[in-house]
Formats: C-alpha cells, structure tokens, sequence
C-alpha cells in the first residue's frame, strides 16, 4: 500500500509532438520527471519540399505513451494533461474526417508538416502584399506559417478546399482530440496565422491574399474561439478520450503551446541563485531560452513590444503571459549535423567503430575530435573549414528561404578525421548562426545575457560549448533534459488549478541542472570565423546575381 506522502503526491501528463516522434512524461509538482516514453510517427515526402503526416497516427501514438507513462499510478493523483507539438497544418472535413493535402488523394495524409516549403510561391505574393500584420513576423512572412499553406490547398487542391470543415494547427487538433472543444490556443493563431491578442483576425489581409472564404463564416474554420496557454479547455477530458489516453475522465486539458515555446516554458523562468550567472537579479528578458532538436528556435521575451527585422515577432502572451516574445529559428539544425555525418563517405566506418565501443555516433565523434586535435583547442582545428548552414533555407535573420547551404575548405580526403572535421564546422556554423540571430535582436532592443538550452541537441557537450564559445554567453542547461514534456506538463499543472499563473509554476517546475562558460581565450579565433561566416552569404548572393543576369 502506498503511504500517505506518496498518496498525496501530484502528477501532471506533458505530451510532446516532434517531428519524429511522440513523447510523453509523468511529472510531479517540482518538475522531476517520474516517466517517459517515446513512440515514432510517419513522415511521406513524396516530392521535394513537401512533408506530410497523419493526425490519426500522431493520435494513436500519444495514446500509447501516455498509457505507457501512467500505468500503475492512482488516477486520483494526476491531476492535469498539456500538449505542445510542432505548428504543423491538420486539415479536417466537417465531420472530422481527415481530408488529402496531396495530389493523389491519401486522405490518411492529412497534415503539412512545418518544415513542408511546396508554398514558396505562394508566401512570396503574400509578402509582395506588405500588409501591416507582416510587421508581426519580422517584416516577412515564413512559408513555414500557415497562410501560405491554406493558399496553396486553395490553389491547387480545390475539391479537399471546398470540404473543407477545420483547419488546426497541431497543437490545437490535440486539445480539440482529448476535449471535444475546437477552441485555439493564442500561442498558435498569434505565432502562426497573423491573430493579434488585441485585435484578433485582420479581415483586409485575408482578403487581400484571396482568402476571402475564411472571413465569411466568421474564422469558423480557423479559429473564433482563443484561449491563453495553461487555461483550461471545456470540461476537461472526454469519456472517450479519457479511455484512449489511459487517464481519469473530467481531469484538466490546458490550451496548448507550440513545442518550441513549451520549451521556453520549460527552461526560461528557472531560480538562477547561487550559479553566479549575469541573468542573476536580472528581468526574464534578459535570457533567451533556445530549443533545439531537428530545427532550433530561439526565443527572447520584452516587457514592451519590440520588433526585429528577420525575426518573428512581437507576440503578445504567446509564450509567457503579460510579456511579448520574439522568436528567431534555423529550420535545420540536428536535421542539418546528421544529414552532414550519415552522408560521409566515412559514416559506414564511424557507425561501425561507435558500435564496438558501445557509443553513440556523436559521443564517438567529439572523441575522435580530442584525439586528433593535439595541443589545439577543439574549435581551432576548423581553421580552413567554412560552413554556411542554410541548407533548408534562412528562416532568421534573412528570412530567405532560397538559400542554400556552402562548404569552403574542402579537400580530397575521404577519412573519419574529414567526416569529423566537417562535423565540428557544421556545429560551428549552428553556432554562428546563433550569434546573427541574437544579434540583429540586441540591435533592436533586446538586452541579453544569458542561453537556456534545452532539445535533444542540448544533450551534445560539443554543441553546448560551441554555443557559449562563439556567442561569448554562458549556457544554462536545465535538470531534466527534457524540457519540452516539462513545459507541457506545467500546462496541464496550470489547468488543474494547482499553481496560480504560468509564472509560478515555471519558478518551480524549472531547475537548473549545469552552466556551461564560454572560453574567452578563444574570442579572437570565433570573432574571425564569424567574419567569414558573413562573407559566404554576401559570396553566395553575389554568385547567384551574376548567374541570374543570363
């Protein structure tokens, strides 16, 4: 029989929907993670630029984890259920059904993915517009964002337009799943669909973009009904939900966040005390919480508006209420560093070698780095290596999705050491590209100090230190590395009643696990590669004007 203490503790359900996969964890009421779980989903990319997936397989596979992370606890003691999940596009018919964003009709494949670019046509007449809500996402529109992704459905799928019931982004299909509820959270419609906190939807730039059907049945289809992250949605789980999920019938469902911003919930508001850190005593604006798994995003909050050109924002209580957000992002980060490794000549050998030692691919690489680099540090061995990410496109601060990746430096060598150098520039060039983003953020106005990492990248030393190297900020890693269930969780903590606002429970779910110091010795080194890191932009559109004069 369980004792008393243990009768009374209080479990909150965080549900996280990556790109990948689904995650669920069972955390108490100081933030530990008591269990987790993890199941994979399917991504079709059947052309380039287009991914896709299925609501009723993201679906089936929160239920499996969150049974998996709840078996064998008193019902009685969990006490509230948050989702976050990537800003994908689910479209839905009247009935719910789920309805084809393809051309060949697979229904089942419902959802376009964030990272899908097939509207990149699209999104540039809509930035041709220069619309006044455009200044609410860095003065250009992503086609990462919803709008370009409804025009294109429009344009070029016009039988599943026409049956069309609802339009989700995925966090919000989720609470709707488990409550019955169609109501969007403000974190989605203010991030991803141009819905202000103070005037809500804009009806000239709907129709300005040919979207004119939306305005018609009053934002039925996207969203009439906003709630604020952490509040709670309808009357809480549905029978049949509940049944699904393995949880009590009736227990809390908070409005979702993006995973990206449940990650900042989950890192930004840690007590610092006693680290010794700059951010110490300091507002929450001066720290940037940096979420990064396939894709990063970088996320910096103000107590007035401040608008960054290149960078999305402001949002008003997207992430924090009370406060405004500004989110920079590389739309491919850990996609990027393994894209890089696994297609090396080299990576049979390397995942042969990590193999028989028992490590991973990436832990074995930043070995092989101490080894090979004799009395340089790590860093300098990319002395003639040069790396432009960009290989998905700039999403901040140049918010040209027609770029493409470089490499400078490269030479006949087909071995591991090759494989691992270029490893350590493509991290590098992560890194830097950091540095742009946070700052064309100072210029405007953000005062920073601080990065909180969190995401499965954040789990790499090499990546971590990389980071506070070339930015010359300490990085604050939290306890639980997994800081996005966490921040679901707080989600669902907040619904329950629990904790009075967002803010407490942040204060006390979110703790401090390590603080990483940048190496000022190395600043002159990082300082010249960023130098250069700039240069291969101006290279790359100098090259590309000359070719479009043909």
């Amino acid at each position: 029989m369980p004792s008393e203490k243990q009768a009374a503790v209080k479990y909150y359900v965080g549900v996280d929907v990556g790109s990948a996969s689904v995650r669920a964890a069972l955390v108490d009421g100081a933030g530990t993670v008591v269990a987790h779980a993890e199941q994979p989903i399917q991504v079709w990319e059947p052309r380039p630029d287009h991914y896709e997936q299925s609501s009723a397989d993201i679906w089936a596979a929160c239920c499996s984890v969150t049974k998996e992370v709840v078996r064998g606890v008193d019902a009685r003691q969990i006490r509230g259920l948050g989702f976050d999940a990537t800003c994908s596009l689910v479209v839905v018919d009247k009935q719910f059904q789920p309805l084809a964003v393809n051309s060949e009709g697979q229904s089942h494949r419902n959802v376009i993915m964030w990272m899908d670019h097939r509207a990149a046509s699209q999104v540039k007449r809509i930035n041709a517009t220069q619309h006044r809500v455009l200044s609410y996402v860095g003065g250009a529109m992503s086609v990462e964002m919803q709008p370009p992704k409804l025009l294109w459905i429009k344009e070029n799928l016009p039988e599943s337009w026409e049956k069309v019931g609802y339009f989700f982004d995925l966090p919000d299909f989720l609470s709707w799943k488990a409550t019955g509820v169609t109501a969007r959270s403000l974190c989605t419609v203010v991030c991803k669909w141009t819905y202000t906190s103070d005037k809500g939807w804009d009806d000239t730039f709907w129709k300005m973009i040919g979207l004119e059907d939306l305005v018609k049945d009053k934002y039925e289809k996207i969203g009439n009904h906003v709630l604020s992250p952490g509040e709670a949605v309808g009357k809480g789980l549905t029978a049949g939900a509940a049944e699904e999920l393995g949880l009590p019938e009736g227990i809390a469902v908070a409005a979702s966040l993006i995973d990206a911003h449940a990650g900042g919930l989950g890192v930004i508001g840690a007590d610092v005390k006693g680290h010794n850190l700059p951010c110490e005593n300091q507002p929450i604006s001066s720290r940037v919480a940096m979420i990064c798994g396939t894709s990063s995003c970088h996320m910096g909050v103000s107590e007035t508006p401040i608008f960054v050109p290149g960078v999305w924002g402001p949002y008003f209580s997207a992430m924090v209420p009370g406060l405004w957000l500004n989110e920079g992002g590389q739309s491919a980060t850990g996609k990027l560093i393994d894209h890089v490794v696994r297609g090396h000549v080299a990576f049979p050998e390397l995942e042969a070698k990590a193999e028989a030692s028992a490590h991973s691919i990436y832990t074995y690489l930043n070995s092989h780095l101490d080894l090979i680099k004799k009395s340089l540090p790590v860093g300098f061995l990319t002395v003639d290596l040069h790396v432009w990410p960009d290989f998905h496109g700039n999403r901040s601060p140049l918010t040209d999705l027609t770029l493409k990746g470089m490499v400078v430096g490269l030479t006949l060598s087909r071995g591991l050491d090759e494989l691992a150098l270029i490893y350590l520039a493509t991290i590098q060039a992560i890194a830097l590209g950091t540095r742009h983003i946070l700052e064309a953020m100072q210029a405007a106005g953000h005062e920073i100090t601080t990065l909180f990492l969190c995401g499965g990248l954040s789990k790499n030393p090499l990546f971590v230190q990389m980071h506070a190297d070339i930015t010359g900020k300490p990085v604050v890693l939290s306890k639980e590395v997994e800081s996005v269930l966490v921040g679901a969780a707080i989600l669902g903590a907040c619904a329950s009643g629990d904790f009075a606002s967002i803010q407490e429970a942040m204060a006390k779910m979110g703790k401090i696990g390590k603080v990483v110091q940048p190496n000022h010795e190395h600043k002159r080194f990082y300082d010249k590669k960023y130098e250069v890191f700039l240069k291969l932009v101006e290279h790359q559109r100098e090259y590309r004007s000359i070719m479009n004069s043909l």
